[in-house]
């Protein structure tokens, strides 16, 4: 049997950068040019409360960015994003928002000037992509997270929207229309699983039925936003047990909690870690741009991952499904 040959591929990730613009304000790290990568990824909360023209600026922010393939998702704050939380909006008649702003909205995302920003706005489910450089790889996108307030693109804490009837765990109730797949690579949603990179002022505020998710399926790379304060990158280990709920961890890797030190982020350098095996370990990335205080005092993180070497023939297109 041939051995599968693999391809060194580039990312740059990012979250939460509600409303950034770049300036010359040295507090920022995110600054231009920024460094070429293959594939960016941005993994929602564009604006601070939506707002087309948010969304238009957030637009022309990730066109400065010198990379092939750039992916997004929304987040619980790009309200006019999510047509079924707009629609119970402008039902209610204290709010009366405008019914055409969600798709208003979504043709800013999808239509010509993201396209020629180079974005591709993903919705929940998985996609398939294929660089100029032949690596081939899928994705699993989300914007859901568990309810908090009355922010956008939310389920009940009780509702699994990413495992089937078969694989919930016990007091769950599977809602997934679009389940993640097994031998996905990589996942990309808005907010953490349960105990990884998701500590707050409240505790570990992830999702746990996302965590039996990413147990289940073991990717190379889950990266996601939300917890302003988990800010970090982390090298799970499915060999070891399972992570849980651990208020004042400090991992190996580089996260860190209740230190004056800032984390080490390497930007614009790459972060070096040893690809692990298929299966046993997945990088974790928590790319929230703005500070547990909303300042964009973050900078992305840079990620290596050797992803298989499509066919010839598949080089240089880009699949969806």
């Amino acid at each position: 049997m041939a051995t599968r040959s693999f391809v060194p591929t580039r990312f740059i990730i990012l979250s939460d950068t509600h409303n950034f613009e770049f300036s010359d304000d040295s507090s920022q790290p995110l600054q231009l040019p920024t460094p070429k990568v293959d594939v960016l990824l941005h993994c929602g909360d564009l604006t601070d409360i939506g707002g087309v023209s948010s969304f238009k600026k957030a637009i022309n922010m990730i066109a400065s960015f010198d990379a092939e393939l750039k992916l997004v998702i929304a987040g619980n704050h790009d309200l006019e994003l999510d047509k079924t939380f707009w629609e119970a909006q402008r039902h209610d008649e204290s709010v009366r928002e405008d019914p055409e702003t969600h798709e208003l909205a979504v043709k800013a995302m999808t239509g010509p000037l993201a396209t020629d920003a180079g974005i591709v706005f993903l919705n929940e489910g998985t996609h398939s992509f294929t660089l100029k450089n032949g690596a081939t790889f899928s994705i699993y996108a989300s914007p859901y997270t568990p309810v908090f307030c009355t922010w956008a693109f939310a389920y009940e804490h009780h509702e699994d929207r990413f495992n089937e009837h078969h694989q919930i765990a016990k007091g769950s109730t599977s809602i997934a229309i679009n389940p993640m797949l097994d031998h996905t690579d990589i996942v990309m949603t808005h907010g953490p699983p349960k105990g990884i990179l998701d500590w707050c002022a409240q505790g570990n505020v992830g999702c746990p039925n996302l965590l039996k998710a990413i147990q289940r399926v073991k990717l190379k790379m889950h990266c996601f936003g939300r917890v302003h304060e988990g800010y970090g990158v982390e090298v799970v280990n499915w060999n070891k047990p399972a992570p849980g709920p651990k208020p004042l961890r400090k991992n190996e890797a580089i996260h860190r909690f209740f230190e004056e030190d800032p984390i080490d982020n390497p930007y614009p350098d790459p972060f070096e870690w040893q690809n692990v095996a298929s299966g046993e370990g997945t990088m974790a990335v928590n790319a929230a741009i703005v500070t547990g205080s909303n300042k964009p005092e973050n900078a992305p993180w840079i990620i290596d991952l050797d992803l298989p070497l499509a066919s010839q023939s598949r080089q240089g297109s880009r699949l969806q499904k």
